[in-house]
């Protein structure tokens, strides 16, 4: 009786106006917000299979244009991270600082590959793939990056995958100081960095909607 008691409670408490849609909304809101782009990563901290697979398995719930579902995903750990290594680039419009330093980089992937040649709908589903699986990694304590700048043909050879690679993941525990910026939409949007702190310009909301 204790229990129902409780229950009910509960379920009366999560529907009230202010701890229902309020609720989950500043959830969501927050988890977007701390799921940055990481360059750089604590060398100490080993992600696990279980880490990844968890990352993976929101594929099975989230959308995909025209229901294909054409990605798959090969999940690399720390003794394979150094194949992955050589063939990628991070911090594009930071060329200077030779992105990620020594002792920082990632030490596990995803790679994302599509079984069909690429198209507005793989695009498409590439999008809703990596964000998502970067959300169910910023849920668990980690963070990451897409990585699109990176040699295929090499990725493919090393790990002997049967499909197209069209995007890599880095997984892991992100060491930077990240904050947003806003912006005005004429003002450049390309990240930056002073005094140790990554800076992420966004533009306003005002500037993003189209005035009726």
């Amino acid at each position: 009786m204790a229990d129902d008691y409780l229950g009910k409670k509960m379920e009366e408490f999560m529907n009230t106006p202010s701890h229902s849609s309020k609720h989950r909304s500043l959830s969501l809101n927050k988890l977007l917000s701390k799921n940055r782009s990481h360059r750089g990563y604590d060398s100490s901290f080993i992600v696990r299979e279980d880490q990844l697979r968890k990352i993976i398995s929101v594929n099975t719930i989230i959308p995909s244009a025209r229901n294909q579902q054409v990605l798959r995903f090969r999940p690399v750990l720390s003794d394979e991270a150094y194949k992955v290594l050589p063939y990628i680039k991070l911090g594009g419009a930071l060329p200077e600082l030779n992105l990620p330093y020594k002792g920082t980089e990632p030490n596990a992937f995803i790679i994302i590959c599509s079984t069909v040649a690429e198209s507005h709908f793989v695009d498409i589903d590439l999008g809703i793939s990596a964000q998502s699986m970067l959300l169910q990694a910023t849920e668990i304590g980690l963070n990451g990056i897409c990585i699109g700048a990176f040699n295929k043909l090499k990725i493919k050879e090393e790990f002997k995958l049967e499909y197209e690679p069209v995007m890599i993941l880095a997984i892991g525990k992100g060491i930077e100081d990240i904050e947003l910026v806003d912006i005005h939409e004429n003002e450049s949007h390309n990240y930056y960095r002073e005094n140790g702190k990554h800076y992420v310009p966004k533009v306003i909301l005002d500037e993003l909607i189209i005035k009726r």
